[in-house]
């Protein structure tokens, strides 16, 4: 049959099938699977970290969500490669650094020493601010490792003598931290140490003795002698 000059002949029969099949055919990669790879290549800051094994952790539990859904939906959703791809890699990651961060935080402990938190020098519920609670007395005298941040002064390098703190809060934008925050920190004789806003760690010899100090109000009331930084 012939066309006019502006007529488009026809199309043979089943000609716009495979575009058809084609439309049929099309899937989408899973939003879940997309955010839990992207979280799978980010897992190893778990390694730096205990609270950062929950991006692992998070990959992993996205991606058998996502793995599920694609199963549903398999006619919607495509993805599984993906998704268990980041599920492999994420319980790796989460694995390896569990195991990485238990060694590490076995061997920070010298021979013969304790661990000191801060939670141990805060007075008991009732008590006044500035009470020292039993489970600092038992500590005093001991050898023990404390964690926490250098509180800034005036001097950058070669300080021996600083208060540590607890938390970041107290450190830098806190102000004047609470008493039971503060441990008034005495390096070895030939130790020294530079400032770092860090979390650090030292290990000295702890007592209970209150002390008045010029520069923060109500003094302190514990102390870290003979310190080394670990």
């Amino acid at each position: 049959m012939s066309t006019g000059l502006f007529q488009s002949p026809r199309p043979a029969s089943g000609a716009d099938e495979p575009l058809l099949d084609t439309a049929e055919r099309y899937r989408a990669i899973s939003g879940t699977t997309i955010v839990s790879g992207l979280l799978a290549i980010v897992s190893p800051l778990s390694f730096l970290d205990w609270w950062l094994v929950v991006v692992p952790i998070m990959s992993i539990v996205l991606g058998l969500i996502a793995y599920r859904e694609i199963q549903r939906r398999s006619d919607e959703l495509t993805g599984k490669p993906l998704a268990l791809a980041a599920i492999l890699l994420s319980t790796l990651t989460a694995v390896g650094s569990l195991t990485f961060l238990s060694i590490v935080y076995a061997a920070e402990l010298p021979a013969g020493f304790r661990r000191l938190d801060y939670t141990m020098l805060q007075p008991l519920d009732g008590d006044p601010p500035t009470a020292v609670p039993d489970t600092a007395y038992a500590m005093d005298g001991a050898s023990v490792l404390l964690k926490g941040y250098i509180y800034p002064g005036s001097k950058q390098h070669g300080i021996v003598q600083f208060l540590l703190v607890r938390d970041q809060g107290d450190c830098c934008f806190g102000g004047n931290p609470k008493i039971t925050d503060r441990v008034l920190v005495q390096m070895r004789d030939t130790q020294s140490i530079k400032f770092s806003p860090r979390l650090t760690k030292f290990a000295g010899r702890f007592s209970v003795r209150p002390t008045a100090t010029t520069t923060l109000d109500g003094g302190v009331l514990y102390h870290l002698e003979d310190a080394v930084a670990r």
